[in-house]
């Protein structure tokens, strides 16, 4: 999971910065990815916004970006993501648990849950609908520790 967080750190996304990590049933990172345009989509030419002043959903970042789990399957190092672990920093929407499903990953643990009514509950209750019909073992990851702490200095 803490690497699932360090790759979220390197979205552009002002509002949400989301992290995901597949993982081998032996430990080893096959992919990562973390939300953003797609590759030679600039982050300066579209919209970041969550909600756009004139009512025009293509003036919202919702269209465009790519979503951690997506990123974090196609980002992998050409070893298949099925009966692997995937860990996201938030719980995935209905369109990511599908490419979930499809990539035949067996194992998801997420650090964020959503089950409170949002704006958005209906993809988030689609997601466990989904991934409970496919048998995708779905767990809140618990995490042992609260906090690691990276130094980068000269030796």
């Amino acid at each position: 999971m803490a690497i699932a967080f360090l790759s979220a750190k390197r979205s552009k996304d002002p509002n949400r910065q989301v992290g995901a990590c597949l993982v081998s049933q032996n430990g080893i990172i096959l992919g990562i990815g973390y939300n953003g345009f797609p590759r030679g989509c600039s982050d300066d030419q579209l919209p970041w916004a969550k909600m756009s002043k004139s009512g025009d959903p293509l003036e919202t970042k919702y269209p465009y970006v790519c979503h951690a789990e997506v990123n974090a399957i196609l980002n992998t190092n050409h070893a298949s993501a099925a009966g692997q672990r995937l860990y996201v920093t938030m719980f995935p929407c209905n369109e990511c648990a599908k490419i979930i499903i499809q990539n035949a990953v067996r194992c998801l643990r997420s650090h964020i849950f959503y089950r409170k009514k949002t704006e958005y509950s209906t993809a988030y209750v689609a997601s466990h609908k989904l991934l409970s019909m496919a048998g995708v073992e779905v767990r809140k990851h618990q995490p042992q520790m609260d906090q690691i702490l990276l130094k980068f200095m000269e030796l």
